[in-house]
């Protein structure tokens, strides 16, 4: 093995290291207890060694964020791949969309509600964004009819981040969820 292919590694271990650290106290402080001094201490490394990985917090939240993405979409396939029935595929992606939110909700916001430096809906988005997305539009796209599948699909990802969003935020009764959830699937699969 050569010294830059171990150098490589190390650095890829190092910033694999400072992603999960920052998403594991994230979940279990918050993201304003994510800094790069806390991470530092957490990984025992000094400060310079996350800049020269990370530009500061916001990139270190948008590695978590396209992690999460990677995530998401791993769950979202596994629930659509389930079931051979389209209704029945939808339903079950809308509640693993769902169940995601509620089990990781400091990685959810990192992917939805903080502001990161990602492009969505581009051809220079992630892999894993467009995956995750790939994931719902193959979901929606047997249940197609005249509209745009693209439209369409953005159209069931808004109203599973509202439900969520709003529920999250104590806008909606969280004992009406599976109510909510089930009737945003009705519409969309009848």
């Amino acid at each position: 093995m050569s010294i830059q292919t171990r150098r490589a590694r190390e650095r890829a271990e190092r910033e694999r290291l400072i992603v999960t650290a920052a998403r594991e106290l994230a979940e279990s402080e918050g993201w304003d207890a994510v800094t790069t001094r806390r991470l530092a201490e957490e990984i025992e490394y000094s400060q310079p060694v996350l800049y020269s990985h990370f530009k500061g917090k916001d990139a270190i939240m948008a590695a978590v964020a396209v992690e999460g993405f990677a995530d998401l979409a791993g769950e979202l396939r596994a629930a659509r791949t389930a079931v051979a029935d389209p209704r029945e595929a939808l339903a079950a992606v809308g509640a693993a969309y769902a169940l995601f939110a509620e089990r990781r909700p400091a990685l959810y916001d990192a992917m939805f509600t903080h502001a990161v430096d990602l492009p969505f809906a581009t051809a220079e988005a992630p892999p894993a964004l467009r995956e995750a997305f790939g994931e719902l539009l193959e979901t929606v796209r047997p249940l197609v009819r005249d509209d745009d599948l693209e439209t369409l699909t953005e159209t069931f990802w808004s109203g599973l981040h509202g439900l969520v969003t709003l529920m999250r935020n104590g806008r909606l009764r969280h004992a009406d969820h599976e109510r909510r959830l089930a009737l945003l699937i009705s519409r969309f699969s009848g």
